[in-house]
Formats: structure tokens, sequence, C-alpha cells
């Protein structure tokens, strides 16, 4: 089957404006994709994924890995604005994908396998069955190329910023991330992509395009997915607008799986009359569970940036220009490292301009990133309008004890020490922002919260936890709390933030949710 006929499949054995599946996954993004195509491998389930955007096949933009950056803002991104944040930054973009394949075909593709302590923190949270011991076979499962950056692609300045790095930091190299669990130490990521021609391995390529000729396997592509049905306690089905705005209801016979990602998962049940009752009742919204969890508990790996001016053009080859990464444990107490580091091949100054400075010709960047920050924010909405975004409050930096502001400062101290350090200290010019001359920490931590920016990690806002938890909006079989026939599979269950990029965890949460179904299915594995 073409992929054109997919995209808006309605089948002729149902009635006009409705179609009936076993499973509808709403979200054909990272997790979906990986649900869809393990489910389809049975082939007596008929499982309908609801996309709101377009295919990603034949779309090299979308591709090609080092593209990224120009997805960003632009037709296949919602885009969703950040509220006021008094200690940071107010105008920061959130960038959600709105194309098959999930911000799995927009983000760089890092991949970190999630380290042992963040799986234990989740078990340890209520999340039983989720722990290290429990997680470790899923990602032996993923379809996607994980492989370290390519000999090719490791650009001269960034080999220079690893050795440099070495040395400043005292971390060791590490040439697969993947290998074994770390606690410190620099070297070149592993991505999901394929070096040969710098295509990704997103989990649309990897769990979807091999499969689109499964007679069992319907694509709804730009469909949006604005309210969820119930009859009772039980989802039905999904309310969905396709893309010649034709309002039709898609059933499940069996369930419901909600992979629409931390932001779009808790507007669908919101919208839908799932949350906090109060709020629901305010915007005129008939309460259908009281679940005062969703959209609470609001994660994000918060970032700043400290950039040089180069000597001149920097060698051109490159994954995806932020290649290379710096793990750091300041705290011997801490279970893994408390510190990280992006190296950027590019002068990454979008919100610094904001403040004066000027973007150099030529330049590179350090991110220091908080691995685990303790602000916690909440999403909520502002209008019963389905079609109006959500208000997202991540509450950058308001922990009781500044830990997060804290943090930058000290990264910005081990920049400068490790941009002194030769091989990389031979390719920089000059430091252009925040500049030499900042160097108190009540300036360096203003500096730093101003200019924070996101990598584009929300999380945690359907949480997973035990019945003791007044806040887990699903139990740890993914199950929405006292409802019956739908599930939530994406990054919004995280109870805690992982230390590492998140994609990999939610690959490995949708490869879990494919085998709990499974189990769950009449003649499944049991």
């Amino acid at each position: 089957m073409s992929q054109d006929s997919k995209d808006s499949d309605t089948t002729s054995d149902t009635p006009l404006g409705t179609t009936t599946y076993d499973y509808v996954v709403v979200g054909g993004g990272t997790a979906g994709s990986v649900i869809a195509s393990r489910l389809t491998e049975d082939p007596r389930l008929r499982v309908a994924v609801i996309e709101g955007g377009p295919t990603d096949i034949d779309r090299p933009d979308v591709l090609t890995l080092r593209r990224w950056m120009g997805l960003l803002g632009g037709d296949l991104d919602y885009d969703y604005p950040t509220t006021e944040q008094p200690r940071g930054n107010s105008y920061i973009r959130h960038s959600r994908a709105r194309v098959l394949g999930g911000c799995s075909s927009h983000n760089t593709l890092i991949a970190f396998k999630p380290l042992p302590g963040d799986w234990d923190e989740w078990a340890e949270r209520g999340a039983e069955g989720w722990g290290a011991a429990d997680m470790g076979p899923y990602f032996d499962r993923l379809r996607n190329n994980i492989v370290p950056v390519d000999e090719k692609d490791r650009n001269a300045i960034a080999r220079d910023f690893v050795e440099a790095a070495r040395s400043a930091a005292g971390v060791p190299r590490v040439e697969s991330f993947n290998k074994e669990p770390f606690k410190d130490g620099v070297g070149f990521f592993d991505l999901a992509y394929h070096p040969e021609n710098n295509k990704r391995s997103s989990a649309s390529v990897a769990y979807l395009h091999p499969f689109l000729d499964r007679p069992n396997l319907h694509i709804m592509l730009e469909t949006w997915a604005h309210k969820l049905e119930f009859e009772g306690a039980r989802a039905t089905g999904v309310r969905v607008r396709t893309k010649d705005g034709e309002e039709i209801t898609v059933n499940a016979r069996q369930e419901v799986l909600v992979c629409a990602g931390a932001v779009d998962s808790p507007r669908l049940l919101l919208h839908s009359g799932i949350g906090p009752r109060a709020d629901l009742e305010a915007l005129g919204i008939p309460v259908v569970r009281d679940l005062p969890g969703v959209g609470e508990n609001l994660l994000d790996h918060p970032e700043s940036v400290i950039v040089w001016e180069t000597n001149g053009p920097i060698p051109e080859n490159s994954a995806m220009d932020s290649d290379a990464g710096l793990f750091v444990r300041r705290d011997p107490e801490s279970e893994g490292p408390d510190l990280m580091f992006h190296f950027y091949q590019i002068p990454f100054t979008d919100n610094p301009e904001r403040l004066g400075y000027e973007r150099p010709e030529h330049g590179v960047s350090m991110t220091p990133n908080i691995p685990k920050a303790r602000s916690r924010g909440r999403l909520y909405l502002t209008s019963a309008d389905p079609e109006v975004k959500p208000a997202l409050d991540f509450r950058y930096f308001t922990d009781e004890d500044d830990y997060d502001g804290r943090t930058l400062v000290d990264g910005i101290k081990l920049a400068r020490e490790i941009a002194a350090t030769e091989p990389l200290a031979g390719w920089l010019r000059r430091e252009v922002c925040p500049g030499p001359e900042v160097t108190g920490d009540d300036e360096l931590s203003e500096y730093a919260r101003r200019v924070a920016h996101t990598v584009y990690h929300p999380a945690g806002t359907c949480r997973m936890g035990d019945s003791g938890d007044e806040l887990a909006v699903v139990d740890p079989r993914l199950r929405i709390r006292g409802l019956d026939g739908i599930r939530i599979a994406d990054a919004s269950v995280f109870p805690t933030m992982p230390t590492v990029n998140p994609m990999i965890g939610v690959l490995m949460v949708g490869e879990k949710c494919a085998e709990m179904l499974g189990s769950e299915t009449p003649g499944g594995d049991a």
C-alpha cells in the first residue's frame, strides 16, 4: 500500500463518519511509532495511528539529520510559547514536531540509554516494574541504528574540545556512552542515524517505514485528535478532524493509546474532561475524571550558553553540529552526573542577541545543562477551545535552594577553564558572551538565567506512580487512574527526568507498553 493511500484511511465496512479499530494510537511520534509497529506484528489486530502532521517520507528536510535547526519554528513545529518566567527567559519557544516520527523526526537524535539510577529512581517513586533490571532488555530490542558519531563526522575543533575537557575537568574520554553506565566523561555522542548518508534513524524510519504495506496498519496523517470519547469510565474512541476538515470519531474496540507527548497528551486529557476538577469547571469543561496531577510535574533540561569567536572558519564536517559533550559529577554523593555540556560547532546566540550581544561570523558554544533540575512547572489550559495552545509555565530556576541557578554558574566557570586549555584554546579568539568582564557569581547567574534555553525535553505532565501518589496520572501499567480502555505512553509519564537526553527512554517506554498490551491481548503472550 502506498503512503498516499494511508493519508486519511477510512474503511468502507463501517458507517460513514466513523472508523473502528482494535487499537487507536494518538500520535505517530517516538513512542506511538514503536507501539503501532509492534501491535501490527499480530495480523489479527487492526491499528490506527492518528498523526497531526504529514509524512516524513521523501522529505529530505526532515530525514537529513544535519538540517534539524531549519525545522525549528517552521510549518512542522507546533511551537509552544512559555509563560513569563520571572527568574528565567520568558521568550523560550518549545518546539514540538508536527510530522510522522514526532520529535525523533525533528531533534538531534542524541541517543543515551538512561542510566540505571534514572530507572531505579522511577521504581522508588512508585513505578513498580520500571527499575534498571526490568528496563535493561528493552534497549536491546530497539530497531534504531544507534552508533557513535562516525569518524568522518568528527570535526577537528570538536575533537580538540574533547581533549581539552578531558584535561580541564579531569574526566575520562568515553568512546561510546551506551557501552556501560558512567558517572562522568567526555566524548562524541551516540546518535540514531545512518552515517553513510546522514539520514535519520528516527522512530518512524525504524518502526514504520519498513512495514507500511501491512494491511492492518492504518496511518491517518494531518488528522488532529481533539477529544477523547467515553461511555461511562471506558474510553471508546477519539474525536478527530481530518486534513479536509471532516469531523469523525475513530473507535477503539480494545484501547486508546495516548502518545501525543508531554504537551499534547495532557492537553488532550484536559479538553476531554480529565484533570483537576476546579480548573476544568472554571473553563466550563464537563468533568469525566478528577485527576489533579494532569499537567503538573512539568520537567525539562534547561541550559545556558557561553560563546566564543574563533580565529576563522572551522571545518565543515559534522553529523549535526553538536556532536560531542561532557558530563561532570561535582557532588561525589550524586548518583550520576550533575552537570552536562553540549559543544556546538556554531555560535548559538539566539537568546544572547536579545540582550545586545552580537553573533560572531565564526564561533563555537558550550551549553551548561542541568541533568537533574529541581524546579517543577505546570501545564494548564486558558480556554475550553481546543485550538488555543495550553500555557507552559516551567517555573525555571524557582527551586528553593537555587540549585538550578548555581549549576549554571558552575558550568560557565568550568567552560572557561576548558576554553583556556589546549588544544581548544588555540582555536579561540575571544569570549563573546557573557564576556570575560562578567565574573561575579550574581552577574553570572543573572546572565545564565536570562539567556537560558531549552533542549526540548518536556516531560512528566502525566506522571506514573502507585495508588498512594495523589498526583500520579497513570499506574505502572500506564493505565489512566480510574478509567478503562486507555493508557498513556510517552515522556509525559516520566515520574522524574532522566539524567540524559530522553529520546531512548521514550522508545523504551513504547517497547514496554507494546509488550504489556501483547500480554493482555486474548491469545497474546503471557
